[in-house]
């Protein structure tokens, strides 16, 4: 098991510490904003370490995507649970898990075929706006819980619905990236087996 590997597997107990500590009070859900910071970074450090010591694996790739789709799931029922996402926006919850389960699914029967699917740009554009936009909802907990602030107004009024607002955006690049990966890989639908080039 190698490092690069080791941080890709970390994000998942990182979902189980950053519930717990939200749902604690002070300073629980700075600790948590803090945590979910570390968890996000390790996205882009296993990768790069991975890169640079020439420890780049098919599990790896494997990995580096469902950790990712784990985490930022668990991190959306998590805040939507604790009302730091209102109730209405459970449809594009629901769409957000439905398009991650329907992806990995793909990438399991390619990799049945022998295919490892990387992921697509789009696809990271939509996790880098999940995570700025959990990011600033756990931000507007902690300036509540911590430091005694208010969601009706001033600076945790904004980050909660900055936060809201680029949720809404990931949502759009979720629907945009399922679909247009799901089409440049559609032969996996299929009974044929996409060739190694589909993969460049």
């Amino acid at each position: 098991m190698s490092l690069p590997n080791l941080m890709t597997l970390s994000r998942i107990p990182f979902l189980f510490i950053i519930t717990v500590c939200l749902l604690l009070p002070s300073p629980g859900p700075i600790l948590a904003l803090i945590f979910f910071i570390i968890a996000a970074l390790t996205d882009w450090a296993d990768g790069w370490i991975a890169r640079r010591s020439g420890m780049v694996s098919d599990f790896g790739k494997l990995m580096d995507a469902l950790a990712d789709k784990i985490l930022m799931v668990g991190m959306l029922v998590v805040v939507l649970s604790v009302n730091l996402l209102p109730t209405w926006t459970l449809f594009f919850v629901l769409l957000t898990i439905t398009r991650e389960f329907w992806i990995t699914g793909l990438r399991l029967v390619a990799a049945a075929r022998g295919v490892v699917l990387a992921a697509e740009k789009l696809g990271k554009y939509k996790t880098v706006f999940q995570i700025i936009s959990i990011a600033f909802l756990l931000l507007s907990k902690s300036i509540v819980v911590d430091f005694g602030g208010s969601l009706d107004s001033g600076f945790a009024w904004f980050c909660h619905w900055a936060g809201i607002l680029i949720f809404l955006a990931a949502a759009v690049l979720t629907i945009v990236s399922g679909t247009v990966y799901l089409w440049k890989y559609r032969s996996l639908m299929g009974d044929s087996t996409p060739s190694k080039s589909d993969n460049a």
